[in-house]
């Protein structure tokens, strides 16, 4: 058997109990994406997106979190994006992390903010010069008409920013951050009887219920 698959049986033999889980909801997220990240799994830190647009019709999509602490949950997209026109219109979103082999979810509700400009530069900085050269070639979301196009901008994008190691990051493009309200843990079980914990703030604190499956 696989890494993943030994984890996957290791884990549907236990249980998230309110004394393992705790009080403090990042530290339990903390310590359950340790263990995603151990357990050798593709894309650990890939989360789905929710968002709404204007008439409140759902969208979803896999975004990559690039960091995380008590403060909220941070990818980066562009801004003209379907998920940022619609994070600009309605910013209550809900993210999911889901690691198959686990038997692990964790779903988190809560506010969307932009980062500030310096951390978004900061992190534009570290990308591979493709992708930064990606950014400034891509209008997303919109329509273009067809894929040699979008070959031809990022062609002309090289050529803008031939001899330059640190092209600047597009005022159009950067960084957001989920201030969650709630997270839920979800623990597969055996017979469907799941565990279900969920935190919701609750002024400064954290109240901790369990959820039946």
């Amino acid at each position: 058997m696989t890494k993943s698959t030994d984890l996957r049986t290791e884990y549907l033999r236990s249980e998230l109990n309110e004394d393992d889980a705790g009080a403090d909801p990042f530290a339990l997220f903390s310590r359950w994406y340790k263990e995603a990240v151990d357990s050798g799994g593709r894309d650990p830190n890939a989360m789905s997106l929710a968002t709404t647009d204007a008439q409140g019709r759902p969208s979803v999509r896999i975004v990559l979190c690039k960091e995380f602490d008590r403060s909220g949950f941070v990818f980066f997209t562009n801004y003209s994006s379907r998920k940022g026109s619609e994070l600009a219109h309605n910013p209550n979103a809900c993210i999911l992390f889901y690691w198959a082999d686990l038997e692990r979810q964790v779903r988190i509700d809560g506010r969307v903010e932009l980062v500030p400009a310096a951390e978004s530069d900061a992190y534009f900085a570290q990308r591979p010069l493709s992708a930064r050269i990606g950014a400034w070639a891509s209008p997303q979301s919109q329509p273009i008409s067809g894929r040699e196009s979008l070959e031809r901008r990022f062609t002309e994008m090289e050529q803008r920013f031939a001899g330059q190691s640190a092209p600047p990051r597009p005022a159009y493009w950067g960084g957001y951050r989920l201030v969650p309200s709630a997270l839920e843990f979800w623990q597969g079980r055996s017979s469907r009887l799941h565990d279900r914990l969920l935190f919701s703030l609750r002024g400064a604190n954290w109240e901790r219920v369990r959820l039946a499956p």
